[in-house]
């Protein structure tokens, strides 16, 4: 059976077509050469391998369960698909589907069409890993504080139905992005418990302080994979000057995160970097200037994907690091190199209510 929205995945040449008429930039790649190797030893040259290789590059398909389509199941599994987690997961809500294979490639993305829900959503599958981290169930107050494009959203709404759900992005172009997929994956009923918001995401501890039950801090970062393919070089160049500020921000983002979460709440941080500066290091900060700061142990998620996922060994119980390797080149959200801490949150006295104004527009709650 086919489906005039569902064909044959794209061919590989296609589908890497784009990123193979950009050249690798060069400045980029001596500098991850020379502070992954030290940081990595021999697994940077496997990860670097699949980095460069655009046409190695894998996608997941995460079904919509607010629109589901007929067929669309099997004609995946006809086309080599298989569930990429398994029920053995110590989370995985029922209404949570999603599709992967090891042949490199991507099923057909489906453009955006006003009043009309996508099937679903096409992703790196390791991006999925930090919401299923989180635990979400239904009538909690969450917030996705760092929220375009909108992945992880959507993600969690294949989950559970959150009480509230605060969806945050602080860039102009970025933030119209994340709405324009919400629209597309969640229908009115849903979508009025959403609040999207462009705030600060470092003042929202003080102004919603203790009243979160889930935060996922998917932080800005010097995305590896996007960054080996920069255009620019002079821009490349002053991208690396400026890539220890990325920490300080990561810092700030992190604790605006755990000054929101009420007594007993819990916190998912990730980013799509191998940066040890940027993962580890920004975590231990954390750790160490937050006493409440609890973290919680993880290693039993990883033990269930290890048949999907490469893990890089050595990491604490709290952390994972998922490294691509050809025929499993997961590891950055959406843009394959990624990895992602999580850390939970902690003993708090007070309780306060939420500080920012909410008004109608769109269809959903826009935070001001």
């Amino acid at each position: 059976q086919s489906f005039p929205w569902c064909p044959s995945s794209v061919p590989l040449e296609k589908a890497a077509k784009g990123k193979l008429q950009k050249q690798i930039c060069q400045v980029v790649l001596d500098h991850f050469e020379k502070q992954y190797t030290a940081e990595l030893g021999d697994a940077w040259s496997r990860v670097r391998d699949v980095l460069t290789s655009p046409w190695c590059w894998q996608h997941a398909v995460l079904l919509n369960r607010f629109s589901p389509s007929p067929g669309l199941e099997s004609s995946l599994a006809g086309q080599g698909y298989h569930p990429a987690f398994p029920a053995a997961l110590p989370y995985l809500p029922a209404a949570f589907r999603c599709y992967s294979r090891a042949a490199p490639g991507r099923f057909p993305a489906q453009k955006h069409q006003p009043g009309r829900l996508k099937e679903y959503y096409l992703l790196n599958a390791a991006s999925l890993l930090p919401v299923l981290a989180l635990e979400v169930k239904d009538g909690e107050r969450v917030l996705d504080l760092c929220a375009a494009p909108g992945g992880k959203s959507v993600a969690v709404l294949q989950c559970a139905c959150p009480g509230y759900f605060h969806c945050n992005e602080y860039d102009d172009l970025r933030s119209r992005w994340l709405e324009q997929t919400i629209e597309s994956f969640i229908p009115d009923p849903v979508i009025n418990l959403i609040t999207v918001s462009k705030l600060d995401g470092r003042q929202i501890g003080d102004l919603q302080p203790e009243f979160y039950d889930k935060v996922l801090v998917d932080a800005p970062c010097s995305n590896d994979r996007s960054w080996l393919f920069s255009a620019d070089p002079q821009r490349a160049v002053l991208r690396l000057m400026q890539r220890k500020e990325l920490s300080c921000l990561q810092f700030q983002l992190l604790r605006s995160a755990v000054e929101a979460l009420r007594p007993g709440g819990s916190l998912v941080y990730s980013t799509c970097t191998l940066s040890r500066a940027e993962n580890s290091d920004v975590i231990n900060l954390i750790l160490s200037s937050c006493s409440n700061v609890v973290p919680v142990d993880i290693s039993g998620m990883a033990r269930g994907v290890s048949q999907e996922f490469t893990f890089l060994s050595g990491m604490q119980q709290h952390e994972l690091l998922v490294l691509p390797e050809k025929g499993r080149a997961w590891g950055p959200i959406v843009l394959w190199s990624w990895f992602f801490s999580s850390v939970l949150a902690g003993d708090r006295n007070l309780v306060s209510t939420c500080g920012v104004r909410r008004e109608k527009q769109k269809g959903w709650r826009q935070a001001l």
